[in-house]
C-alpha cells in the first residue's frame, strides 16, 4: 500500500506510473475526489472542535455569572454541535474506509530505471548462464516421458480433482520430494535462511498484507465458513508472520525459506501450457522472503536473486534473468527479476523463478516496522522469490537430462537424494 502522503502530493507520477503498468486511472481519479471530500470534512471537524471549545468556556462563564437565558442557549448550542460533530464523524469514518479499500487497488510505484514497455516482449535479458543441450535424437516434451515411464498421471489427476491436477507416481514423486529437500538443504544451510513449513491456509488480513487482496480474490481457493485462503505461494505466510510487529534491528535483515504446496485457480487458457505439469492449480514451491532495511534492499535483491540462480547452477540447467518491464511488473513490486530456464519441448525459456523488491508496499499494508539505530520507527522493506518453483525444475530436468534409450539422467547433486543414477 502506498503512503497516503506519497499518493496526495504525487497523483500525476501515480498516474503515470498506472499508465505504464496498463491499469486503469479511474481509482486514482475517485481517489483524489474522496480525498478532496475528507479534507473539506475534517476541515468542518476542526471547525466545529473550535467552536465546541469556546462554547465550553463561554458556558462555564454564564455559570459564573449566573446568566440562566445565556446558559440555556449556550447549552442548546453545544448539543447541537455535539450532534453535527457526530455526523461529520460518521461521514469521515465511512470515507476513510471507502478511501481505504481504493487505496488498496492502487500497484506499487516501480524504480525510476524500470524498462517501460506494456508486455513481456519488452523485458530486457540481463545475462544468459548454459548452453541449451544439443540432442543427437528426437527429444520429447516431458509430458510424454512421464507417462512412458508412469511418473505423471494425468488422467487420474484429472478423474480425482479435474482439469490442471497431476498425479506423481514412483521415482518422479521421489525427484519432486528430492528437490524441496535439495533446495532448502542449500537455502538453509549455505545461504543462511530459516526454514519454515507455514500453514497453507491464512487470514484474510494475512493475505491482503501481502498484496493478493482484494484486487486478485477471484484468482484464490477460499474456504467460506470461516474466510481462510489456501496460499497462493508461501511468500504469504513468511511476510505475514510479522504482520503487527516492530522487529529489532539486529535480526535484520530476517531471511526465510519457506516449502509449501501453492493453491491457483489460474483461470483461463495459455495454450501449450496447458500440457504436462507447467501450470497446474496446485504445485510445490521453495519460497524466499526477506524483511530488511530501506537502505540495503536494492543490493539485499540481487542476493536473493543469485541464491535462486544457485540452484540452478548446482543443476546444470541453462537459463537466463531478465528485468521486468513496467507492464509487466507485479502488483507489489517496485523492481523484478524473472530467471527463465530452458526447456526443450517449448525451444524456448521459461520463467522458474520471479525473484522481486516490494519496497515497503507489503510492510505498510501488514504494519511490519522496525526501530532504526536512532529509536526511529519505520517500514521494513520486503523481499520475495522462488528459489525454485519445484515442478517446474522437475520438468526442466526430465527434458534437459532425457536419454536416447528413454531414461532420465540424475543430475549429481540430487544423487545422494534419489540413490540412483538414472530413472527408468
Amino acid at each position: 500500500m502506498l503512503d497516503m502522503k506519497f499518493v496526495r502530493t504525487n497523483i500525476e507520477k501515480i498516474r503515470h506510473c498506472l499508465i505504464n503498468r496498463n491499469s486503469s486511472t479511474l481509482i486514482l481519479d475517485e481517489l483524489v475526489t474522496l480525498d478532496e471530500k475528507r479534507r473539506d470534512i475534517l476541515k468542518k471537524v476542526e471547525d466545529i472542535r473550535s467552536l465546541k471549545n469556546t462554547n465550553s468556556k463561554a458556558v462555564a462563564r454564564l455559570k459564573a455569572q449566573g446568566d440562566e437565558e445565556a446558559l440555556r442557549q449556550n447549552i442548546e448550542n453545544g448539543k447541537l454541535l455535539n450532534q453535527q460533530s457526530e455526523e461529520l464523524e460518521i461521514q469521515l469514518k465511512q470515507l476513510d474506509e471507502q478511501y481505504m479499500q481504493r487505496l488498496l487497488y492502487i500497484p506499487n510505484i516501480y524504480d525510476e530505471d524500470t524498462p517501460i514497455g506494456k508486455d513481456e516482449t519488452f523485458n530486457p535479458e540481463i545475462r544468459r548462464i548454459g548452453v541449451p543441450r544439443k540432442f543427437d535424437f528426437e527429444p520429447k516434451p516431458h509430458w510424454e516421458i512421464g507417462s512412458e515411464l508412469n511418473g505423471l498421471d494425468f488422467d487420474r489427476g484429472s478423474k480425482l480433482s479435474g482439469s490442471r491436477f497431476t498425479i506423481m507416481k514412483g521415482d518422479f514423486a521421489r525427484l519432486e520430494r528430492s528437490l524441496g529437500a535439495f533446495m532448502m538443504d542449500l537455502h538453509s544451510s549455505e545461504h543462511g535462511y530459516t526454514e519454515v513449513m507455514p500453514p497453507h491456509m491464512v487470514l484474510r488480513e494475512t493475505i491482503t498484507a501481502t498484496g493478493q487482496l482484494p484486487k486478485f480474490e477471484e484468482d484464490l481457493y477460499n474456504t467460506k465458513g470461516d474466510d481462510l485462503f489456501l496460499i497462493p505461494t508461501s511468500e504469504v505466510a513468511l511476510v505475514g508472520m510479522h504482520r503487527d510487529e516492530i522487529l529489532e534491528l539486529k535480526d535484520l535483515p530476517a531471511k526465510y525459506c519457506g516449502y509449501s504446496p501453492c493453491y491457483r485457480r489460474e483461470a483461463g487458457s495459455y495454450g501449450k501450457d496447458v500440457r504436462g505439469v507447467i501450470r497446474q492449480h496446485q504445485f510445490d514451491k521453495v519460497e524466499l522472503v526477506w524483511h530488511t532495511i530501506p537502505e540495503r534492499s536494492a543490493d539485499d535483491l540481487e542476493t536473493l536473486t543469485s541464491h535462486a540462480e544457485k540452484v540452478l547452477k548446482l543443476l546444470e540447467l541453462p537459463y537466463r534473468v531478465i528485468r521486468l518491464c513496467s507492464g509487466d511488473l507485479g502488483f507489489g513490486a517496485i523492481r523484478t527479476y524473472d530467471i527463465e530456464v530452458w526447456l526443450p519441448s517449448y525451444n524456448a525459456y521459461k520463467e522458474i523463478s520471479s525473484c522481486s523488491n516490494d519496497g515497503d508496499f507489503q510492510a505498510r499494508r501488514g504494519n511490519i516496522r522496525f526501530r532504526d539505530k536512532d529509536n526511529k520507527l519505520k517500514y521494513v522493506h520486503t523481499l520475495n522469490g522462488s528459489g525454485l518453483a519445484i515442478g517446474r525444475t522437475l520438468v526442466a530436468i526430465v527434458e534437459n537430462y532425457q536419454t536416447s534409450d528413454g531414461k532420465i539422467k540424475v543430475p549429481d547433486v540430487l544423487i545422494p537424494y534419489m540413490k540412483k543414477e538414472y530413472i527408468g
